[in-house]
């Protein structure tokens, strides 16, 4: 099989996924099985770079339950500046970490917390994703996926950098990517940086009342727990 046909298939395998009933969990293994059947190479590489992560405790030192979450001030698509503070008093926030609009299983999270959405007000709660890219690729995922929450830019990783989120791709993975994807444009910036793709439920105290952080960014956090969360 081409390698054109491997891309087109892996994409199709993914719409497919995004489409369906499963939850969040089981969409996010079913993808994982497809990059592993279509791309084996690909597949041992992220393994790799998940070993080294875990290895060296990356996403250890974020902010835990029971913390304060660190402060932000981020623009969104059309440049507004927001701050979390704003949003807490709103009500309690899930600030959510993804890598980019190009991350076939961050656009499946997003998807997922789309579907949610309702549920999440229902409760009184917000939804807001930070992801590390300049604002028309962030412009792009809001309206491809229909986002009816916040989508903030995190130039540089900052604000990632600041929770001890931000992890460097690493060389084999850097090339992988590269086939595919122009993360120096899509960033602003060839550092090749990433978030570890993280979820913090924030009460409207400031203080953390759930916490999903996982070097292994095929993982993310159940919108069940998210929502029982946002309950408490």
């Amino acid at each position: 099989m081409s390698e054109t046909q491997t891309r087109q298939e892996l994409k199709q395998a993914f719409e497919r996924l995004n489409e369906s009933n499963l939850s969040l969990g089981e969409q996010l293994d079913a993808a994982a099985r497809s990059v592993k059947e279509r791309r084996p190479d690909a597949a041992e590489a992220i393994d790799r770079m998940v070993g080294r992560l875990k290895e060296g405790g990356a996403g250890a030192q974020a902010p835990q339950v029971g913390d304060e979450m660190p402060p932000f001030y981020l623009p969104d698509e059309h440049g507004r500046v927001v701050s979390l503070d704003d949003l807490v008093a709103r009500g309690p926030v899930a600030v959510t970490f993804h890598r980019g609009h190009w991350c076939p299983f961050c656009r499946i999270s997003i998807n997922a917390l789309v579907r949610a959405h309702e549920q999440v007000t229902a409760t009184g709660g917000q939804i807001v994703a930070v992801m590390p890219e300049r604002q028309q690729f962030v412009s792009d995922l809001r309206a491809t996926s229909k986002a009816p929450f916040l989508v903030l830019t995190d130039m540089d990783n900052g604000y990632a950098m600041s929770l001890g989120l931000a992890i460097w791709v690493g060389d084999e993975m850097r090339k992988i990517i590269a086939e595919r994807h122009r993360l120096p444009e899509y960033q602003g910036n060839d550092t090749w940086m990433l978030p570890i793709p993280a979820t913090f439920v924030v009460g409207q105290d400031c203080r953390i009342k759930a916490r999903f952080v996982d070097p292994d960014y095929r993982k993310r956090m159940a919108i069940e727990d998210l929502l029982a969360a946002m309950r408490a």
